[in-house]
């Protein structure tokens, strides 16, 4: 008897604690309980589903569907978010200041009629499961910014501040959304322009736009973001009528155009008819907006839309390159020969000279060049006579292509051309050119020719030697005379002939400046006239503890702008040595030697196709 007594009682107890801990896991804690308690309202936004508002005659209903709201009635309309999470904030921190109790108000110590509380004529409505009963609101308090409210359900009065009655009395329109579009310049995938001067249409291929009517030509596709942009963030002046009427007077039954948006696979699209202008509002416009059914005013400005053309909007770039896809460029430049340029990880090699090392920097700026380079004009819309414009055999062409190595199951191997651009004859300042297979015909700046090499000796790489110091065996310098140095046992350097001593800071300099020595530039094209009619020096130096790898550097004559042109015997090309490298080779290597005067090239524009005879330069002392 006394073990069944016992299990009952432990039964008991387990079933008592077991209420109190769900009962008070499902309570707010004290200081929760405190916050709610001093709520007006405790707003639960998860259930809520509309506002309702009664302001004296006019009946304002609010609905959300999921995120969205909408003006239900007076008017059915897109409403104002903003203005709706502004009043459900004011909500949620609206705060007791002073509670009148229910049990004064029956005792005669205060009144409802006092406090304008009986028939009120604002009054709020939270609609939604587990909402507050409808919200009375009456006349001001005696403290500034604070008004008497109940709900209707009961007679106890609350002091609060009138921020909620200032957050809903409001006009009706007040509520709607003045955003013409909820859509944005993003989303739209496709858009239709109708004017008086015609029609247009514009397609979005990717991230990029394309003119697909009257002609198909891309697009610069800043400029038509920035066109749609002024319809998808147009703001409403006034909110006129609605379009189930007579639309005459508003010059909306025959509108002077209007501009479609579409988006993702929608087929009727979004229509805004552009009007008329109010009589006393000369900077506003009559608009139609099908989304939305209703007649509005926008700012005049929107009314620039219908003036635009397929010029306005149309991409003046001359190529699109995507730099992340390409793997070869290939320049032909007819009986002038062809360059191959491969991508090899970050760096550029010469693929049609064995893979040799490119200009890395001059790849990136012929993209670059050629990414930025704007049209000066558009010559044909149907290129239907390239040999007028020298494009049926074209003097030049860039091709851009992606290069597999091996077969996928989406692609072969091989080379796969993904843009290119012709240049065919001059004419003036200009060259005619051609995109691929676009049937158009455009004309750029002739000097874009000038910055596009043919010849592959100027994409070599610039560093025309890869050594160390410590890696010269043997160096033999030679001006008017010739010095030749070797080292020794001791790594020490001696000279070939003679005890005589060396100047080792200058030697240092010397072979610091040799085996790192990077060209300005190569010059291509034929060799210049007298470049090395007179040799100003010539280094030779050894490589390998057994001399047989032997390396010439020749400088001969000014090159202008005081540099001087240079080869190396055995490669092909030759290029500009800036002036302070020249001096540094030059430097004497007796220390007895008076240093002989820093040589400087003539200054001489010609540049490197045609110099001047170079006269004779001043010989360094040996």
């Amino acid at each position: 008897m006394q073990t069944k007594t016992t299990l009952i009682l432990l039964a008991i107890v387990v079933a008592v604690a077991s209420w109190i801990i769900f009962y008070e896991k499902h309570q707010p804690n004290t200081e929760e309980a405190k916050r709610l308690a001093g709520s007006v309202v405790n707003l639960d936004r998860d259930t809520l589903e509309g506002i309702l508002i009664h302001n004296g005659d006019d009946k304002i209903e609010l609905r959300r569907t999921d995120d969205r709201w909408r003006v239900e009635a007076p008017i059915q309309d897109q409403a104002d978010r903003a203005v709706i999470e502004n009043l459900l904030s004011d909500l949620d921190t609206w705060k007791k200041e002073e509670t009148i109790g229910a049990k004064e108000i029956e005792a005669g110590k205060a009144q409802l009629e006092e406090f304008d509380l009986v028939r009120p004529k604002l009054r709020l409505t939270l609609l939604g499961k587990d909402q507050p009963p409808e919200i009375l609101f009456g006349r001001d308090a005696a403290f500034e910014g604070r008004m008497y409210v109940r709900f209707a359900d009961s007679k106890e009065t609350f002091i609060a501040r009138n921020s909620v009655r200032d957050a809903i009395a409001k006009k009706p329109e007040e509520f709607r959304d003045r955003r013409l579009t909820e859509i944005s310049t993003m989303q739209v995938t496709r858009m239709a322009l109708r004017t008086p001067a015609g029609e247009m249409e514009l397609q979005k291929e990717g991230e990029q736009w394309e003119i697909v009517k009257p002609l198909r030509a891309r697009a610069d596709t800043q400029k038509v973001n920035d066109l749609l942009s002024q319809v998808t963030t147009a703001q409403i002046e006034q909110f006129v009528a609605d379009d189930r009427g007579d639309l005459q007077p508003y010059g909306l039954a025959q509108p002077r155009g209007s501009i479609t948006l579409f988006t993702g696979d929608e087929k009727e699209g979004q229509i805004l008819q552009i009007g008329g202008t109010p009589e006393k509002e000369k900077e506003q416009v009559y608009a139609r907006f099908s989304a939305r059914n209703f007649v509005y005013t926008l700012p005049q400005k929107i009314e620039k839309i219908l003036n635009t053309t397929p010029a306005d909007v149309r991409d003046r770039n001359l190529v699109r390159v995507n730099t992340d896809l390409l793997d070869r460029l290939t320049i032909e430049a007819g009986e002038r020969g062809t360059v191959v340029l491969a991508r090899k990880e970050n760096d550029w090699t010469i693929a049609n000279r064995n893979n040799q090392p490119a200009n890395s920097a001059e790849v990136t700026r012929l993209l670059e060049t050629l990414r930025n380079e704007q049209v000066t004009r558009f010559v044909e819309d149907v290129a239907s006579d390239l040999p007028k414009f020298g494009l049926d055999q074209p003097q030049l062409q860039v091709t851009f292509s992606s290069f597999a190595s091996e077969n996928t199951a989406e692609t072969p191997a091989g080379e796969r051309p993904f843009a290119s651009v012709a240049f065919g004859r001059v004419e003036g300042e200009e060259v005619f050119a051609r995109v691929g297979e676009e049937p158009f015909v455009v004309a750029v700046k002739r000097s874009l020719l000038d910055q596009i090499f043919v010849d592959p000796v100027q994409w070599q790489s610039l560093s025309i030697f890869r050594f160390k110091p410590e890696e010269v065996h043997r160096l033999t310098v030679r001006t008017d005379t010739e010095t030749t140095l070797a080292r020794g046992e001791n790594n020490e350097w001696k000279r070939a002939e003679g005890e005589e001593p060396i100047d080792e800071v200058n030697l240092k300099s010397l072979l610091n400046t040799l085996t790192g020595l990077r060209a300005v530039r190569w010059v291509g094209g034929p060799m210049p006239p007298q470049a090395f009619d007179q040799t100003q020096i010539t280094v030779t130096f050894t490589t390998s503890p057994d001399d047989k790898a032997v390396h010439t550097l020749v400088v001969g004559g000014p090159a202008g702008g005081g540099m001087w042109y240079a080869r190396v015997e055995g490669r092909d090309g030759i290029f500009v040595l800036n002036n302070p490298d020249f001096n540094a080779l030059r430097l004497p290597l007796r220390p007895e030697a008076a240093p002989a005067a820093p040589a400087e090239s003539p200054a001489d524009p010609a540049a490197e196709t045609e110099p001047p005879a170079a006269e004779p330069q001043p010989q360094a002392t040996p």
